[in-house]
Protein backbone atom coordinates (compact mmCIF):
# COMPACT_ATOMS: atom_id res chain seq x y z
CA UNK A 1 0.00 0.00 0.00
CA UNK A 2 1.55 3.44 -1.00
CA UNK A 3 1.74 6.04 1.62
CA UNK A 4 -0.29 8.48 -0.77
CA UNK A 5 -3.71 5.97 -0.69
CA UNK A 6 -2.66 5.10 3.25
CA UNK A 7 -3.17 8.92 3.74
CA UNK A 8 -6.29 9.02 1.22
CA UNK A 9 -8.60 6.33 3.55
CA UNK A 10 -7.01 7.65 6.54
CA UNK A 11 -8.75 11.52 5.32
CA UNK A 12 -11.68 9.65 3.54
CA UNK A 13 -12.41 7.63 7.61
CA UNK A 14 -12.17 11.22 8.81
CA UNK A 15 -14.57 12.88 6.35
CA UNK A 16 -16.69 9.94 6.36
CA UNK A 17 -17.49 8.78 9.81
CA UNK A 18 -20.90 11.07 10.27
CA UNK A 19 -21.88 10.13 7.04
CA UNK A 20 -25.09 8.72 5.63
CA UNK A 21 -24.68 5.25 3.74
CA UNK A 22 -26.21 7.53 0.66
CA UNK A 23 -23.13 9.84 1.51
CA UNK A 24 -20.59 7.18 1.37
CA UNK A 25 -21.42 5.73 -2.08
CA UNK A 26 -21.92 8.85 -3.42
CA UNK A 27 -18.15 9.60 -2.41
CA UNK A 28 -16.75 5.89 -3.85
CA UNK A 29 -18.72 6.15 -6.74
CA UNK A 30 -17.47 9.42 -7.63
CA UNK A 31 -13.93 8.42 -6.80
CA UNK A 32 -14.12 4.84 -8.68
CA UNK A 33 -16.55 4.69 -11.14
CA UNK A 34 -17.01 1.78 -12.84
CA UNK A 35 -13.89 0.20 -11.03
CA UNK A 36 -15.73 -0.45 -7.74
CA UNK A 37 -18.83 -2.86 -7.49
CA UNK A 38 -20.82 -4.44 -4.79
CA UNK A 39 -20.44 -7.81 -2.99
CA UNK A 40 -23.92 -8.62 -2.91
CA UNK A 41 -25.20 -12.02 -0.32
CA UNK A 42 -27.01 -10.53 2.66
CA UNK A 43 -30.01 -8.24 3.29
CA UNK A 44 -27.40 -5.41 3.99
CA UNK A 45 -26.21 -5.98 0.75
CA UNK A 46 -29.83 -5.49 -1.05
CA UNK A 47 -30.11 -2.12 1.12
CA UNK A 48 -27.02 -1.08 -0.24
CA UNK A 49 -28.15 -2.14 -4.22
CA UNK A 50 -30.96 0.41 -3.47
CA UNK A 51 -28.87 3.10 -2.09
CA UNK A 52 -26.32 2.58 -4.83
CA UNK A 53 -29.01 2.33 -7.74
CA UNK A 54 -30.26 5.70 -6.49
CA UNK A 55 -27.01 7.53 -6.76
CA UNK A 56 -26.17 5.82 -10.18
CA UNK A 57 -28.79 3.11 -12.26
CA UNK A 58 -25.59 1.91 -13.79
CA UNK A 59 -23.75 0.68 -10.52
CA UNK A 60 -22.48 -2.79 -10.53
CA UNK A 61 -23.47 -5.44 -8.53
CA UNK A 62 -21.78 -9.25 -8.33
CA UNK A 63 -22.61 -12.50 -6.53
CA UNK A 64 -21.01 -15.73 -5.64
CA UNK A 65 -22.76 -18.60 -6.61
CA UNK A 66 -21.19 -21.25 -4.54
CA UNK A 67 -23.89 -24.26 -6.18
CA UNK A 68 -25.04 -24.81 -2.59
CA UNK A 69 -27.37 -21.69 -2.14
CA UNK A 70 -31.37 -21.71 -1.26
CA UNK A 71 -33.76 -21.73 -4.28
CA UNK A 72 -35.20 -18.00 -2.30
CA UNK A 73 -31.15 -16.79 -3.09
CA UNK A 74 -31.45 -17.09 -6.66
CA UNK A 75 -35.10 -15.83 -6.37
CA UNK A 76 -34.47 -12.80 -4.59
CA UNK A 77 -31.05 -12.22 -7.03
CA UNK A 78 -33.86 -12.15 -10.20
CA UNK A 79 -36.37 -9.75 -8.10
CA UNK A 80 -33.64 -7.64 -7.47
CA UNK A 81 -32.38 -8.04 -11.65
CA UNK A 82 -36.13 -6.75 -12.14
CA UNK A 83 -36.35 -3.86 -10.03
CA UNK A 84 -33.28 -2.40 -10.67
CA UNK A 85 -33.15 -3.48 -14.05
CA UNK A 86 -29.59 -3.96 -13.15
CA UNK A 87 -27.37 -6.66 -14.91
CA UNK A 88 -26.00 -8.61 -11.85
CA UNK A 89 -22.37 -10.03 -12.55
CA UNK A 90 -22.52 -13.97 -10.96
CA UNK A 91 -19.25 -15.49 -10.16
CA UNK A 92 -19.33 -19.16 -10.22
CA UNK A 93 -16.50 -21.57 -8.65
CA UNK A 94 -13.71 -23.02 -10.67
CA UNK A 95 -14.80 -26.33 -12.01
CA UNK A 96 -12.37 -28.24 -11.76
CA UNK A 97 -11.20 -27.55 -8.26
CA UNK A 98 -14.58 -28.02 -6.75
CA UNK A 99 -14.91 -31.43 -8.28
CA UNK A 100 -11.30 -32.35 -6.77
CA UNK A 101 -12.35 -30.73 -3.44
CA UNK A 102 -15.64 -32.97 -3.26
CA UNK A 103 -13.87 -36.22 -5.09
CA UNK A 104 -11.30 -36.18 -1.88
CA UNK A 105 -13.81 -35.02 0.72
CA UNK A 106 -16.76 -35.54 0.66
CA UNK A 107 -20.22 -33.56 -0.16
CA UNK A 108 -20.42 -32.16 3.00
CA UNK A 109 -16.85 -32.25 3.81
CA UNK A 110 -17.62 -28.80 5.83
CA UNK A 111 -19.15 -30.60 8.94
CA UNK A 112 -15.45 -32.43 10.16
CA UNK A 113 -13.51 -29.73 10.81
CA UNK A 114 -12.87 -26.15 10.76
CA UNK A 115 -10.19 -26.76 7.79
CA UNK A 116 -12.55 -28.24 5.99
CA UNK A 117 -15.11 -25.75 5.96
CA UNK A 118 -12.52 -23.08 5.23
CA UNK A 119 -11.21 -25.01 2.46
CA UNK A 120 -14.79 -25.49 1.17
CA UNK A 121 -15.45 -21.61 1.78
CA UNK A 122 -12.15 -21.16 -0.36
CA UNK A 123 -13.08 -23.03 -3.19
CA UNK A 124 -16.70 -21.59 -3.93
CA UNK A 125 -16.56 -18.10 -2.61
CA UNK A 126 -12.88 -17.05 -1.60
CA UNK A 127 -11.01 -18.15 -4.97
CA UNK A 128 -14.01 -16.58 -7.20
CA UNK A 129 -14.06 -13.31 -5.26
CA UNK A 130 -10.54 -13.04 -5.91
CA UNK A 131 -10.93 -13.18 -9.38
CA UNK A 132 -13.42 -10.37 -9.52
CA UNK A 133 -11.61 -8.58 -7.53
CA UNK A 134 -8.64 -7.95 -9.48
CA UNK A 135 -10.60 -6.51 -12.48
CA UNK A 136 -11.78 -3.57 -9.88
CA UNK A 137 -9.85 -0.74 -7.61
CA UNK A 138 -12.76 -1.07 -4.86
CA UNK A 139 -14.88 -3.03 -3.25
CA UNK A 140 -18.60 -2.53 -1.39
CA UNK A 141 -19.60 -4.89 1.15
CA UNK A 142 -22.62 -4.75 3.72
CA UNK A 143 -20.94 -5.45 6.61
CA UNK A 144 -21.57 -4.07 10.16
CA UNK A 145 -19.19 -3.42 12.98
CA UNK A 146 -22.28 -4.78 15.48
CA UNK A 147 -22.62 -8.14 12.92
CA UNK A 148 -20.05 -10.30 14.73
CA UNK A 149 -17.06 -10.66 17.15
CA UNK A 150 -14.92 -10.54 14.18
CA UNK A 151 -16.17 -7.35 12.94
CA UNK A 152 -15.85 -4.73 15.84
CA UNK A 153 -12.99 -2.82 14.45
CA UNK A 154 -14.70 -2.42 10.91
CA UNK A 155 -14.02 1.20 9.20
CA UNK A 156 -16.28 2.93 6.87
CA UNK A 157 -13.12 2.95 4.46
CA UNK A 158 -9.84 0.17 4.92
CA UNK A 159 -7.24 -1.40 2.58
CA UNK A 160 -8.05 -4.66 2.37
CA UNK A 161 -4.53 -6.68 2.44
CA UNK A 162 -6.51 -10.13 2.19
CA UNK A 163 -7.06 -8.82 -1.62
CA UNK A 164 -3.97 -7.31 -2.96
CA UNK A 165 -4.84 -3.77 -1.23
CA UNK A 166 -7.78 -3.27 -2.44
CA UNK A 167 -10.14 -0.60 -1.12
CA UNK A 168 -12.75 -1.77 0.68
CA UNK A 169 -16.12 0.23 1.62
CA UNK A 170 -18.71 -0.42 4.15
CA UNK A 171 -21.40 2.20 3.89
CA UNK A 172 -23.08 0.36 6.71
CA UNK A 173 -20.66 -0.21 9.25
CA UNK A 174 -22.41 2.36 11.63
CA UNK A 175 -25.50 0.83 10.71
CA UNK A 176 -27.85 -1.61 13.23
CA UNK A 177 -29.61 -4.68 12.29
CA UNK A 178 -32.98 -2.22 12.95
CA UNK A 179 -32.03 0.43 11.12
CA UNK A 180 -30.95 -1.88 8.02
CA UNK A 181 -34.69 -3.84 8.07
CA UNK A 182 -36.44 -0.02 8.37
CA UNK A 183 -34.72 1.01 5.76
CA UNK A 184 -35.95 -2.14 3.49
CA UNK A 185 -39.32 -1.84 4.24
CA UNK A 186 -39.52 2.26 3.73
CA UNK A 187 -38.08 1.64 0.46
CA UNK A 188 -39.65 -1.81 -0.55
CA UNK A 189 -36.19 -3.28 -1.73
CA UNK A 190 -36.47 -7.27 -2.17
CA UNK A 191 -34.97 -9.65 -0.09
CA UNK A 192 -34.37 -12.94 0.85
CA UNK A 193 -38.18 -14.61 1.86
CA UNK A 194 -35.53 -16.84 4.41
CA UNK A 195 -35.92 -13.67 6.89
CA UNK A 196 -39.50 -14.18 7.26
CA UNK A 197 -38.73 -17.40 8.35
CA UNK A 198 -36.26 -17.40 11.22
CA UNK A 199 -32.90 -16.70 8.97
CA UNK A 200 -31.71 -12.94 9.75
CA UNK A 201 -28.35 -14.11 8.32
CA UNK A 202 -28.25 -16.87 5.08
CA UNK A 203 -25.08 -18.32 3.63
CA UNK A 204 -24.56 -21.82 1.82
CA UNK A 205 -28.08 -24.03 2.45
CA UNK A 206 -25.94 -26.48 4.48
CA UNK A 207 -24.48 -24.23 6.60
CA UNK A 208 -27.13 -22.24 7.55
CA UNK A 209 -29.75 -22.90 9.80
CA UNK A 210 -33.03 -21.06 11.68
CA UNK A 211 -31.82 -18.92 15.15
CA UNK A 212 -34.49 -19.43 18.01
CA UNK A 213 -35.46 -16.13 20.09
CA UNK A 214 -32.83 -14.79 21.75
CA UNK A 215 -30.27 -16.07 19.74
CA UNK A 216 -27.33 -13.89 18.26
CA UNK A 217 -28.35 -13.18 14.82
CA UNK A 218 -25.47 -15.40 13.05
CA UNK A 219 -25.91 -17.97 15.78
CA UNK A 220 -27.59 -20.07 12.64
CA UNK A 221 -24.04 -19.43 10.73
CA UNK A 222 -21.72 -22.64 10.85
CA UNK A 223 -23.55 -23.28 14.31
CA UNK A 224 -21.26 -26.37 14.95
CA UNK A 225 -18.20 -24.25 15.07
CA UNK A 226 -17.22 -21.37 17.62
CA UNK A 227 -17.81 -17.96 17.31
CA UNK A 228 -14.29 -16.56 16.28
CA UNK A 229 -14.14 -18.80 13.32
CA UNK A 230 -17.13 -17.91 12.03
CA UNK A 231 -15.71 -15.87 8.90
CA UNK A 232 -16.13 -17.85 5.45
CA UNK A 233 -12.72 -16.20 4.36
CA UNK A 234 -14.04 -12.74 2.49
CA UNK A 235 -13.77 -10.35 5.05
CA UNK A 236 -10.13 -11.72 6.84
CA UNK A 237 -7.05 -12.67 5.55
CA UNK A 238 -5.92 -15.91 5.04
CA UNK A 239 -3.32 -17.48 7.75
Amino acid sequence: MSDELAAEIEAANAELADKTPQEIMKWAMDRFGDKIALAWSGAEDVAVVDIMAKVDPKARVFTLDTGRLNPETYDVIDRVRDKYNMNIEVMFPNSDDTEAMVREQGMNLFYKSVDNRKLCCKTRKVQPLRRQLATLDAWVTGLRADQAVTRTALKVVEIDEAFGGIVKVNPLARWSHEDVWNYIKENEVPYNELHDNGYPSIGCAPCTRKVAEGEDIRAGRWWWESPETKECGLHVKEK
